[in-house]
Order: structure tokens, then C-alpha cells, then sequence
């Protein structure tokens, strides 16, 4: 198989699963022994040829890359997160947030910007102002301008239980519509402070 046609179908797939499922690196390689019969029979059939070589050095470069601004991008969005708790709500949340919502927020992130190509994503930026109050908004990743993700955090009070935090995404993909869920916080019967008071 044309090594254009693995990619593409590399690229529908994770596109279509946003990025949960994607096909092992194997599939880029040339496997079809059928096709191609070595000349000489002295050399192993596992050999890698010289092409091949330079495909898995490149491939080796560019998760390194990508990982590269994925963890910036995640700096600005542990940052932002911070800010947007405040003085009064963060120390009490902080810890928890970090084992159980940042992770998947680093996936979601992850997954999102999966099929955009490594030269995109230099474009991608975190925006810099969570809202106040008891708006939702924690803070969105745009490229060019344009939101592609929004992360947000609501405050949920299920009746005899007290006061929850919900945090939860949403993508261009549906139009900004669903609401993926990304874990909740306990914070108390009583009601929490505002947001970055």
C-alpha cells in the first residue's frame, strides 16, 4: 500500500475519533513482504532499509515537537486554571485539581489538536483572561483568532449535597454545542467564593 494512502488513512482515523484512537506507528512502515522479495537471499527479512531509517529518524523528531508545545500550552493552562480559582477557592481545590482534572484536560488538548499538522501548532495559543464571578469560562486554545477548544468550570449544587465544581470542555468540532466532561471537585454545603476573589 502507497505510503500516501497509510497517512491519509492515519489522519481519517483520527479525525473521526478525535484523536482516542489512532493506528500504531507499525502502519507507516513498508510490511508487505508479498510485495517485495529481497534479491539477495543472505539478507534477513527484517532489515530495515535506508529509507526506513529516515522515516523512523523523522518520526522520532516530531512527537518530540509536538510534545514540546503541547507542554507549554499545558503550563499556560495550569496557570490560567490558577488564576481563575483565586485566592480563596485554589488552596482548597489545588491538589485535587492537578490529580484529576489536569490530566484529562491534558488529553483533551492532546486529542483535540491531533489532526492539525506539527507547523499549526506554533499557532495554537491560551487565552489569557479566565472570567470572574461565576462565569464559567477558565480560559479557551485559539489558533489564528478562532477557538478550537473551551474549557470551562460550573458550579453544580445537586439537591442535599452541597456545592460541586464541573469541569468540562467543548470543541469546534460541534460547533462549541456538547459538553465533555472532564471530572468534578467536591467544595462544600456552603457556597463558594467567586471566582478569582
Amino acid at each position: 500500500m502507497p505510503n500516501w494512502i497509510r497517512k491519509s488513512l492515519v489522519v481519517f482515523v483520527s479525525i473521526l475519533t478525535f484523536g482516542l484512537v489512532s493506528p500504531s506507528p507499525s502502519s507507516f512502515y513498508n510490511n508487505n513482504s508479498n510485495e517485495k522479495k529481497p534479491s539477495d537471499e543472505s539478507k534477513t527479512p527484517f532489515a530495515l532499509e535506508e529509507k526506513d531509517l529516515e522515516f523512523e529518524s523523522a518520526e522520532v523528531k516530531a512527537p518530540n515537537e509536538r510534545e514540546k508545545v503541547l507542554s507549554q500550552i499545558m503550563q499556560d493552562a495550569e496557570t490560567q486554571s490558577y488564576m481563575k480559582f483565586g485566592s480563596k477557592i485554589k488552596p482548597v481545590i489545588e491538589e485535587e485539581f492537578r490529580v484529576a482534572i489536569l490530566p484529562n484536560m491534558e488529553q483533551a488538548i492532546a486529542n483535540v489538536t491531533s489532526i492539525f499538522p506539527e507547523e499549526d501548532l506554533s499557532q495554537l495559543m491560551v487565552t489569557e483572561f479566565p472570567s470572574a464571578g461565576v462565569a464559567e469560562r477558565i480560559f479557551h486554545i485559539q489558533k489564528n483568532d478562532e477557538d478550537i477548544i473551551r474549557f470551562h468550570v460550573r458550579r453544580d449544587r445537586p439537591p442535599q449535597e452541597g456545592y460541586w465544581f464541573n469541569f468540562h470542555y467543548h470543541t469546534y468540532h460541534d460547533q462549541f454545542q456538547a459538553h465533555y466532561y472532564l471530572g468534578e471537585i467536591y467544595w462544600d454545603k456552603n457556597t463558594p467564593p467567586k471566582w478569582m476573589s
